[in-house]
């Protein structure tokens, strides 16, 4: 009895730390790495005119604190992700094991999928490396240009990548941070200009005249404009001048012409060039169709204020910002539908606590809550803690009404911010420490002898997240050649006496 035991135990030696367990332990995930691994020992000894050993010992040169929680998984049937693992670790060591991540517990799997949206912030806040080779290379593949040499290309194609990213790329060089400084100067200037124009002390009225036809008579009408001065004018100039030269030169040199457009950035960049030109070849004529056309390009003015946008390629505040608004959504949407709900209750009940309350005698202009939707407007600025002041309840009913709504608007509103908040925190850390994070000097080579144990290596449309891993047949045996089966099995440990 003692020696079929023995027969069917198995000692693993991952990375130095030697794990016994049962063969048939390892056989109640079919499909995986370890369970191949028993039912080929299993055939071996069964094959083998010897005796059977008293346990096999095999060596893998992986990480031996993940495989404890593996192992527990074989055991138990429940695979916990450790939290003192990086997240990609131990992504890579479940692929090589040929194990499912979405085998991966429920009070585990929120741990495990962390990593991933880290990797996501951070490959978007990464900043580009200007002395890396790579990046190097990669720009001119971009433009379609990397197979040919510097001679044999053409002088539009050689600085054709080096503008581009002379005028997209901050990070690129010395000159390009000089470039993003004067777009920022401009961009600040312009929202200053724009500003300042609605103040009456860069204002002055401009007696404009007109000819007015009517009937067969036609005479003169003189017409109080209020004109803006000069010299706002001559600033918010030159401020055009220069993001036209700069979206030309984008829009020539870019990489692909479709994408730029569709781009939300660029699109906001042609939109408050326009108007300027639009303003200046109409501002010369005096009929009637040109001054409706100038009144309303006057108003379409407040686009000038998108420009503000722009100033996400150059800080990475903004950008976090944005990201986190976009990660946020569905915070924003709770948040939204619980205001709703309360503001919806709340109306109608200080409508009719109101109408209650009030006295016989009191005249009909006492009430400010007239209707039901004229009670949503108090019930959205006393649930958001603004009190205007506007309107307000006057009977004890409707005022205690008003208390519960305000402590209602304060709880709802504190219910989705702490995970916004959180959201903030986490993308903008990474940010910091990816701005933060010294440049590899010294890349990791791979021994090209191990790579038929990568973790690459068990990886297969069948063992995919998408699939389960409890599978008839092994998806890594089918992998694995003969030939590389038996110079794995030979470089092992052996067999344990």
């Amino acid at each position: 009895m003692a020696r079929g035991e023995d027969s069917d135990k198995i000692i693993i030696n991952v990375g130095g730390t030697r794990h016994e367990t049962y063969k048939s332990t390892l056989r109640t995930l079919p499909g995986t790495r370890l369970a191949w691994l028993a039912e080929t020992g299993a055939q071996d000894s069964s094959d083998s005119d010897a005796a059977p050993p008293s346990a096999s010992e095999f060596f893998f040169d992986r990480h031996p604190g993940i495989f404890a929680y593996v192992l527990n998984y074989y055991r138990t049937g429940k695979l916990h992700c450790p939290a003192d693992v990086c997240g990609p670790l131990f992504e890579e060591e479940l692929a090589f094991w040929g194990i499912d991540e979405t085998d991966v517990e429920p009070c585990c799997w929120m741990t495990y999928r962390q990593h991933r949206d880290a990797e996501e912030a951070v490959d978007i806040f990464e900043p580009p490396e200007p002395d890396d080779t790579d990046d190097d290379r990669e720009i001119p593949r971009r433009f379609g240009i990397e197979d040919c040499p510097d001679r044999s290309r053409g002088c539009c194609e050689v600085w054709q990548p080096k503008i581009w990213a002379l005028f997209d790329d901050p990070y690129s060089s010395r000159a390009a941070r000089g470039v993003a400084f004067a777009s920022l100067f401009f961009i600040l200037v312009s929202i200053t200009t724009f500003c300042l124009e609605t103040h009456e002390a860069f204002n002055f009225l401009y007696n404009r005249t007109e000819l007015v036809s009517r009937g067969n008579s036609t005479h003169e009408e003189y017409r109080a404009e209020l004109v803006t001065k000069p010299i706002l004018t001559l600033i918010e100039g030159i401020c055009v001048v220069w993001f036209t030269f700069e979206f030309l030169v984008r829009i020539v040199c870019c990489p692909d012409k479709v994408v730029f457009i569709r781009n939300s950035l660029n699109i906001i960049d042609f939109v408050a060039i326009l108007p300027f030109y639009l303003e200046m070849g109409l501002s010369g004529l005096s009929s009637k169709a040109a001054s409706d056309v100038l009144g309303f390009l006057r108003v379409v003015r407040f686009v000038r204020i998108l420009r503000i946008f722009k100033l996400t390629r150059h800080f990475v505040g903004i950008r976090v910002l944005g990201h986190t608004l976009r990660a946020s959504v569905n915070e924003f949407l709770l948040l939204v539908i619980f205001l709703a709900l309360g503001v919806l209750i709340f109306a109608t009940m200080i409508y009719y606590a109101e109408r209650i309350g009030a006295k016989p005698g009191d005249p009909p202009e006492k009430n400010h809550f007239k209707n039901i939707p004229i009670s949503f407007w108090w019930a959205v600025v006393t649930m958001t803690t603004l009190g205007y002041g506007d309107m307000f309840p006057q009977t004890w009913l409707g005022m205690m009404v008003g208390a519960l709504c305000a402590l209602a608007g304060v709880l709802t509103i504190a219910m989705p911010v702490p995970v916004i908040v959180n959201n903030f925190g986490m993308y903008y850390s990474l940010a910091m420490a990816k701005q933060k994070l010294p440049k590899k000097k010294k890349k990791h080579q791979p021994n090209p002898d191990v790579l038929t144990d990568s973790a690459s290596f068990g990886k297969s449309e069948i063992n995919s997240h998408r699939n389960s891993t409890q599978s008839d047949t092994c998806p890594l045996a089918a992998e694995e050649t003969p030939c590389r089966n038996r110079s794995a099995r030979s470089t092992l440990s052996g067999l344990a006496v």
